[in-house]
């Protein structure tokens, strides 16, 4: 017989666990299948959650899987290929295995894709980063330069003049004219220097980022990074189950409720999920969300149907 849970939870991460650790608690049969592609992966330490602060990704979620085993949550590794909607839902993994739920939970996040660089993906996590929330308190007040992929990358570098004085905007891609003056005047005011050119490689030495090689053999001394990744979301089972998208600068994601619940009746979406901007804390804010929405949902469901015997 087919497996049946209250609760699948699609992703092991941050908005994952926190998910099943209140439906745990719950007292709800929950299932997490988690592929292991967690997106701070390449990072050695996460920052800005509070009394996690810096603590490493890897240890952060041991922690979680650890403690929604005392509640009875069941963890696989594997990856869920299939989802069909019927009275309920059933799942279908990689391995063959199905397995039936009441409700569902997507927390499968979304990939980075790297600018073509060389170096930058050997770097990232490292000396090249994506954002100054997570990193910039770590490379305060070093030389820093930004990639510019797209003229979105002009926030980027104002950005991250609050964590140093020391930036060049390297255009790389962006030509000159994609600048509007408004671009202009907030660099030259933060005291961005703006440099044209393509770059053509990172010059690491000693495995430390000590440069920015262009295509015309110039080399400007920088030892930190920043990039934009393109953001690919991982939304392939909703759209297997009908869900509504909208569009993004960073991608198409689930049209959703405050609680997660996307446009699927019995299907909620959390972290990464939902948005290129969720931080660790934000997901596992939204998981927790999810669940309790969760709850109150099949309570609500059985009791009705209580009331109509």
């Amino acid at each position: 017989m087919t497996e049946k849970y209250a609760v699948v939870v699609v992703g092991g991460g941050a908005a994952g666990l926190s998910a099943a650790l209140v439906l745990g608690r719950a007292r709800q049969r929950t299932l997490v299948v988690d592929a292991g592609e967690p997106r701070n992966a390449p990072a050695a330490h996460m920052q800005g959650y509070l009394t996690r602060d810096g603590m490493p990704p890897a240890e952060f979620l041991a922690a979680g899987r650890e403690e929604i085993a005392r509640y009875g949550v069941e963890l696989v590794r594997g990856r869920v290929v299939e989802v069909a909607k019927g009275e309920d839902f059933t799942v279908q993994l990689a391995d063959g295995r199905t397995v039936r739920a009441r409700r569902l939970v997507v927390a499968t996040g979304l990939k980075d894709e790297l600018p073509t660089v060389p170096g930058v993906a050997e770097r990232f996590g490292r000396d090249v980063l994506h954002c100054p929330f997570c990193h910039g308190w770590e490379v305060r007040d070093q030389p820093f330069g930004v990639l510019g992929t797209s003229p979105k990358s002009v926030h980027q570098a104002l950005m991250v003049s609050q964590w140093s004085k020391d930036v060049r905007f390297f255009l790389h891609t962006v030509a000159e004219e994609e600048l509007s003056d408004d671009d202009l005047r907030r660099l030259a005011a933060a005291g961005v220097d703006v440099v044209p050119g393509e770059v053509a490689e990172l010059v690491v030495e000693d495995d430390r980022l000590t440069g920015v090689r262009l295509a015309d053999g110039s080399t400007h001394t920088r030892s930190v990074l920043f990039v934009a990744p393109h953001a690919v979301p991982r939304n392939g089972l909703l759209e297997q189950l009908g869900a509504e998208l909208h569009e993004t600068p960073f991608g198409a994601y689930p049209v959703v409720d405050p609680t997660g619940l996307t446009t699927v009746p019995g299907v909620w979406a959390a972290g990464n999920a939902i948005g290129f901007a969720e931080q660790v804390v934000h997901a596992a804010s939204g998981g927790y969300r999810a669940a309790s929405a969760i709850v109150g949902d099949l309570l609500m469901t059985d009791l009705d149907a209580a009331v109509r015997v």
